[in-house]
């Protein structure tokens, strides 16, 4: 029997009307939404279905909203299919890790949306005392991209560093705009196809967010996190930990050191996972695993149709 991994986007993956559907169509996703709304104080659910995007961007609202879509995708998986996914491992993009505690059930939902909000907070008050940017570098050695961002340090005197490992030849860089920019343009000059500056508030996963890691790191150390079901594949080391003392570390360790996600996916192939679902908001995962894991196929669930698909799925490997 094939093992099923699963895959939760991190901040980015947002847009208006999501989940709109899957709360129409079902109670279990409309129960999610209103046990958001009630530990937040907050209409989430009219932010995801209605905007406007300008609030749902906001850190604080972008990192609880795509969490409770995602569980809610998750549920509704669930009450499809007359049981949870069956995952044998799962990963979650920066912010979707919390998700991936979520679905493993070392994390009760309410607390994670509460942290999730607090950590917007923090990372967007970090972003705003340390203004920076990130690039996508497409096209060039993992090396390369590395020593632009010390050449850029030593002549700017700035901060920028590699934040995300994404895929085979792409890498996200990030720091203060002036040394980010100068560490994308010896990028180009080293021979990178292209280099994009991304839409997003600052610096993340840098040191420039020590003081969002130094504000969320009481609250993780009081979270009451449990053994997960199954493992969960961390950001900063790319391995598989069911140790909660470890997840704690490590979600602290996230906020300011590089997401090591084509470890993370080659990780969950090493523990035998040949089928993955990435779960709600977005499709950037599938893309990043086909082009890291090309013979571990994904698919998406963010809408009741695919939740149909999954169940229809479920049911045939059943029989």
């Amino acid at each position: 029997m094939t093992k099923i991994g699963l895959l939760f986007p991190g901040q980015g993956a947002q847009e208006v009307g999501m989940g709109k559907a899957l709360a129409e169509a079902g109670a279990a996703a409309r129960r999610v939404f209103h046990a958001a709304n009630e530990e937040l104080g907050l209409e989430l659910d009219r932010i995801c279905f209605e905007g406007p995007a300008e609030e749902l961007g906001r850190s604080d609202v972008a990192q609880p909203a795509i969490l409770t879509m995602s569980v809610a995708a998750l549920r509704a998986m669930g009450e499809a299919a007359g049981a949870p996914p069956p995952a044998a491992a799962a990963a979650g993009l920066s912010l979707g890790e919390y998700t991936a505690l979520v679905a493993a059930e070392a994390l009760d939902f309410r607390q994670a949306v509460r942290l999730v909000r607090y950590r917007g907070r923090f990372m967007q008050e970090a972003c705003q005392a340390n203004p920076g940017t990130m690039f996508s570098i497409i096209a060039l050695e993992d090396a390369q991209v590395e020593e632009a961002c010390r050449l850029a340090r030593a002549q700017t005197g700035g901060g920028v560093w590699p934040a995300n490992y994404n895929s085979p030849g792409q890498l996200v860089i990030s720091g203060g705009k002036d040394a980010a920019a100068a560490a994308a343009e010896l990028c180009t000059a080293m021979g990178a196809r292209k280099t994009v500056e991304l839409k997003v508030a600052g610096a993340f996963h840098t040191p420039l967010m020590q003081p969002a890691a130094d504000m969320l790191a009481p609250m993780i150390e009081e979270l009451d996190l449990r053994r997960p079901a199954f493992p969960i594949v961390a950001n900063v080391s790319g391995r598989p930990t069911a140790d909660p003392a470890e997840m704690r570390r490590l979600l602290i360790r996230q906020v300011t050191e590089p997401v090591r996600w084509v470890d993370c996916q080659r990780a969950l192939v090493a523990l035998g996972i040949g089928r993955c679902y990435e779960v709600g908001p977005g499709h950037v995962l599938r893309g990043l695993l086909k082009r890291t894991e090309e013979g571990c196929p994904c698919l998406g669930v963010s809408t009741p149709q695919d939740v149909a698909a999954y169940a229809e799925s479920a049911a045939g490997s059943a029989n």
